[in-house]
């Protein structure tokens, strides 16, 4: 974001505003905590500040400050465009591509004539906002959102409550610290919010120490159909829709079940298999680590995209058919 947007976003803010702060579908850690950190921080700022987000987000982040005041799209619909069509400036935090928000939250935002505002970390933006901070070599949202109210010189407002919900996005992207996106910086952003009183440990309990028995017994059965095939460097896993309803799989419950295909020595690349019938689709989440870039990859095979170790992707297919699919390209590709 260059000088002359930074000043022009100055002014733009610098009386109250009508403002709604979007996310993508099936929102994770780093999507709940960009809106509404920057939430609490527009607030403070006296605007008239809403978060709505395309549809419901995962239980384990209920506790987060203000997620009561969150419009699900898809359960208020009526509220959520009325919000979305009375907006001054829409934010659109952790996605770059009205598509992400589902279809029918996309053909609302596409005919609106308003001011947007981007924030993300993801490639090949679509050219819809009046101002972007776009830039891939962040590794979460969140830290983009602190460096952003830096930018308007305001970061007398970051406090404990912004630091804990950016302290959340940032440690759910980064893999707790452990992914090549992690800087210096990174690590001086959470000293700040850790001076400022968050209380981390308790934050990484939330996260990853409240799961429900239903959840465990899910990555129970994910890492028994897990397959592995030493000879191109991959793993992958896949669970049915028939066997998310028997193990009463609700949303967020297969988070994060993608990691552990690389936990196993020699493993560079993994991709993880759910299957939809509702929607008629199979969903895949990919992830690699070293040079392989699983953002072409999904891109070339998947009608997806995301990071160069981290990426989503879809079928059309059977589960089956995808999973053979994905098979077939391990012979025409090089895992490094």
């Amino acid at each position: 974001m260059n000088k002359e947007d930074i000043e022009n976003l100055k002014t733009l803010l610098d009386s109250p505003k009508k403002i709604a702060i979007t996310m993508h579908r099936n929102p994770d850690g780093d999507a709940m905590g960009s809106t509404l950190g920057l939430y609490h921080f527009l607030k403070q700022k006296g605007h008239d500040a809403t978060v709505v987000s395309p549809n419901e987000f995962p239980d384990f982040l209920e506790w987060l400050p203000a997620t009561n005041n969150v419009i699900i799209f898809e359960r208020e619909n009526d509220k959520a465009v009325t919000i979305l069509e009375e907006a001054d400036i829409i934010f659109t935090l952790d996605f770059n591509a009205f598509g992400r928000t589902g279809e029918q939250m996309q053909k609302v935002l596409e005919k609106l004539d308003t001011t947007y505002i981007m924030i993300d970390h993801h490639q090949k933006p679509d050219d819809y906002a009046k101002y972007m901070f776009s830039d891939t070599s962040y590794g979460s949202t969140c830290e983009m959102v602190y460096h952003f109210i830096h930018q308007l010189d305001e970061s007398k407002y970051i406090n404990k409550t912004i630091g804990t919900c950016l302290y959340t996005g940032i440690v759910t992207d980064s893999g707790s610290f452990r992914y090549p996106s992690t800087t210096g910086t990174t690590h001086r952003v959470v000293a700040e919010f850790i001076d400022l009183g968050i209380d981390n440990a308790a934050i990484h309990s939330a996260l990853y120490d409240n799961h429900s028995h239903n959840r465990i017994q899910i990555l129970a059965r994910a890492l028994s159909n897990m397959k592995v095939m030493p000879e191109h460097k991959t793993s992958y896993s896949f669970l049915s829709q028939e066997e998310l309803i028997s193990l009463g799989n609700t949303k967020g419950d297969t988070e994060g079940v993608v990691n552990y295909g690389l936990s196993i020595k020699g493993i560079d690349f993994t991709a993880f298999f759910t299957e939809n019938k509702d929607e008629g689709i199979v969903k895949i989440s990919f992830r690699s680590r070293g040079n392989f870039d699983v953002n072409k990859y999904a891109r070339e095979h998947f009608n997806g995209g995301g990071h160069i170790n981290a990426a989503g992707g879809r079928s059309d297919e059977s589960l089956e058919a995808t999973i053979q699919k994905f098979i077939a390209t391990l012979a025409t590709i090089k895992v490094d």
